[in-house]
């Protein structure tokens, strides 16, 4: 009786970290990192500090507890849509230098997991 509750205890803590951990993959920072500078993001943006553009990190913020804050950034990220610069000028934001779901997917996850 005292295995089986031993066992059933293991289970729920499995099945809770496998909950924990498959909500959001991981990003590869590297991975994310190499894109931008291929991408020639960091021209307007940095992970700390507004630029042109805004700090990522209050990216992150903005988007926190969004449940469409993935679809919204890799749009973003993919479309070439205006945005308006402080001084009242816009322009056609930059399309990320890839064609790979998955390089967007995780250079986005790498964004929104700055906080």
């Amino acid at each position: 009786m005292n295995e089986m509750r031993s066992a059933v205890r293991v289970s729920i803590i499995l099945i809770g970290m496998g909950a924990l951990s498959g909500s959001a993959a991981a990003a590869d920072e590297g991975a994310a990192r190499a894109l931008t500078r291929q991408s020639d993001c960091f021209k307007c943006h940095s992970v700390e500090k507004k630029k042109d553009g805004p700090a990522w990190r209050d990216v992150a913020a903005k988007y926190r507890d969004k449940p469409d804050a993935e679809a919204t950034l890799t749009k973003h990220v993919t479309s070439g849509e205006k945005v308006k610069f402080e001084d009242g000028h816009e322009e056609d934001h930059a399309i990320v230098k890839s064609k790979d779901p998955q390089e967007i997917k995780n250079l986005v996850n790498w964004i929104l997991s700055l906080h």
